[in-house]
């Protein structure tokens, strides 16, 4: 072994040793990568464990809609709106919302018609007792919580019912709540007397009865509320439909696909806002019962 070579080791082993070192597996930030390690191009994260879900998938939708500023801003808002256009509405005459109402309603006197179930009055304490006692939906326990007439005002509803009738404008609700028999009560559908005097409970005192439809009033009532808003399509011109549901102004939706209900709100999109007003409802609706089972398959990632 001559000099230079062994020079050589003593150097280069040293270095390579310190080298060597510097690349052990230490944390590195991987927006900075070590010289030793080459940058790579952002990729896809690897799937990981899958969080296990709350124990009622309708926990952040109710939270939402009892706790959230915007749940509120976006009731207010419709309403809002709905009561700046009021005055437009009564002076054409030939404005009319209903899809029904096609001819002859000119000269009719004028009407609104509102769903009541996260339309009017809000429902989410009732959706919430559900979630605290680990319970689903039943009809027995949703006719318990009509009869109690504790649903608080959605906001902004009120108000617009008051405005509307102070312009001489009838005020209507129609809803799928359903009239059916209570054990030691003698009306054949306590329900509209329910709405009454929740109504009343809230401010709103003595609004008719009369001026309510529910489901299964008559035979021919059913889920579907054509016949009901053609009813009064006959009587009144009707200004402005309001719901948290596509079928409180559209018929025939409730079993089409997504994608197609999807294309009716474009095809009618001139009437949202202006005769055709929708308030927010993640909880429940038609829109769920669409989506199949699983509804999972209906997520769209990229």
């Amino acid at each position: 072994m001559n000099h230079g070579t062994r020079y050589l080791r003593l150097g280069v082993f040293p270095a390579l040793l310190l080298l060597l070192s510097a690349c052990q597996t230490q944390p590195v930030r991987q927006e900075k990568p070590q010289a030793c390690e080459p940058a790579q191009q952002p990729v896809r994260p690897v799937a990981q464990q899958p969080v296990q879900p709350e124990a009622h998938n309708n926990l952040h939708a109710v939270l939402w809609m009892q706790t959230a500023a915007e749940y509120r801003a976006l009731a207010r808002q419709a309403y809002r709106s709905a009561s700046l256009n009021l005055d437009r509405a009564l002076a054409n005459r030939r404005w009319t919302a209903a899809l029904e109402q096609t001819d002859e309603y000119e000269n009719l006197p004028p009407a609104v018609i509102l769903d009541v179930d996260e339309t009017v009055l809000d429902n989410s304490r009732y959706q919430a007792w559900l979630i605290q006692k680990g319970k689903r939906f039943s009809r027995v326990s949703w006719d318990w919580w009509i009869s109690t007439g504790k649903a608080r005002a959605v906001p902004g509803a009120l108000d617009f019912i008051r405005a509307a009738q102070k312009k001489g404008v009838k005020v209507f609700l129609v809803s799928n709540r359903e009239c059916r028999k209570r054990k030691g009560r003698a009306e054949s559908c306590p329900q509209k007397q329910d709405i009454v005097h929740n109504l009343a409970r809230l401010g709103f005192k003595d609004f008719p009865a009369r001026q309510i439809l529910l489901k299964g009033e008559r035979k021919d009532w059913g889920s579907e509320k054509k016949d009901r808003r053609f009813l009064l399509s006959v009587r009144y011109r009707i200004l402005m439909l309001f719901g948290d549901d596509l079928s409180d102004f559209i018929p025939g939706v409730r079993k089409l696909s997504w994608q197609k209900r999807a294309e009716l709100v474009e095809k009618y999109r001139s009437r949202w806002g202006e005769r055709w007003y929708v308030l927010p409802n993640p909880s429940y609706g038609s829109w769920q019962r669409v989506l199949g089972k699983p509804s999972k398959k209906q997520l769209r990632g990229f």
